[in-house]
């Protein structure tokens, strides 16, 4: 088995995961870790045997490091990238893929010429019950798709300091219901509205989007619920779908109800792990950066919508 060795750019709560994840990864050999933080960064260092930089340039200047994950701030994505991908690396990098729509295509765009795989970290599309959705939605199991109803809620994050909770939350399962439905948002419309002092952005919303055959789709999401809930209701001709993304669990009502049992795994492994074999292999991404530009220009309508109170098209760039 090939071990590729890899680079964790930022080691805070989603980068320590990513090294944890490749430090317990049979083909992974994690070398190197950054972070501006130089007490997290060493304690993340020590527990995975890594060598620790607080300059990620460092990381990337060590030739046999093979792929990075990119786990900075959102803002930071771009330069971050667009540095990895200079010196030769292939680049997993946590959602939103960038700040910007045109950060972003110039990612995507560098990693095409310089032929190297860029993956956005859309970890929602590995759960298990999110795969059995989409492998009984294309059984037929509930008929035709008619609409989907997603709830993403909790408390406020204060780790999260640059983007708002449509960003944040609402990118999931505008990603979710594009990969289950196999087709673009044609349509939004969103209300979002700032609560809490001690957030500069939106901590909720509520976002209608029509999809291009007529689906339509329901998100709320919010940092102002004191319990965590992560679920996701999809509704058929014949029946209806509930998945609970935390619990992994999966329910079928209607013509073909049907008790279904789902193997949990961690998502995140899943997806690490998917991004690994792309690389050996020499394949395309299960999710690449054309699939994050899509999730961002759809996340952006949301928030334009929202500005301008109406609904918005997405039948070019915004």
């Amino acid at each position: 088995m090939k071990k590729i060795n890899v680079g964790v750019i930022g080691v805070g709560a989603m980068g320590y995961n990513h090294a944890r994840v490749y430090y317990r990864l049979k083909n992974a050999n994690l070398m190197a870790v950054s972070d501006i933080m130089k007490g997290t960064l060493q304690k993340v260092a020590n527990k995975y045997d890594a060598v620790g930089y607080v300059d990620y340039e460092n990381l990337l200047e060590i030739p046999e490091i093979e792929v990075v994950s990119v786990c900075v701030p959102t803002t930071h994505h771009y330069r971050v990238v667009m540095d990895a991908l200079e010196h030769d690396k292939h680049v997993l990098v946590e959602k939103p893929i960038a700040f910007t729509l045109e950060e972003a295509k110039e990612m995507v765009k560098t990693a095409r010429r310089k032929g190297l795989k860029l993956g956005t970290g859309h970890v929602e599309r590995f759960n298990p019950a999110v795969q059995k959705a989409k492998e009984l939605i294309e059984n037929d199991v509930i008929g035709d798709v008619v609409s989907a109803s997603a709830k993403r809620v909790g408390p406020f994050p204060p780790r999260i300091k640059d983007v708002g909770v449509t960003i944040d939350l609402a990118i999931h399962d505008l990603d979710v219901m594009h990969y289950l439905f196999s087709e673009p948002v044609a349509e939004v419309y969103a209300v979002m509205g700032s609560i809490l002092e001690k957030c500069e952005y939106e901590d909720h919303a509520e976002i209608m989007t029509k999809f291009r055959s007529g689906i339509t789709g329901i998100l709320e999401v919010n940092w102002l619920t004191p319990y965590k809930r992560r679920k996701l209701a999809i509704t058929g001709t014949d029946g209806i779908i509930n998945v609970d993304y935390i619990d992994q669990k999966l329910d079928v009502y209607g013509k073909f109800a049907q008790d279904i049992q789902i193997k949990h795994e961690e998502p995140l492994r899943n997806e690490i792990k998917s991004f690994l074999s792309s690389v050996i292999n020499d394949e395309e991404p299960e999710i690449t950066g054309e699939d994050g530009i899509y999730a961002l220009r759809t996340v952006l309508a949301a928030m334009k919508s929202a500005r301008e109170h109406r609904p918005v098209k997405l039948n070019g760039d915004i």
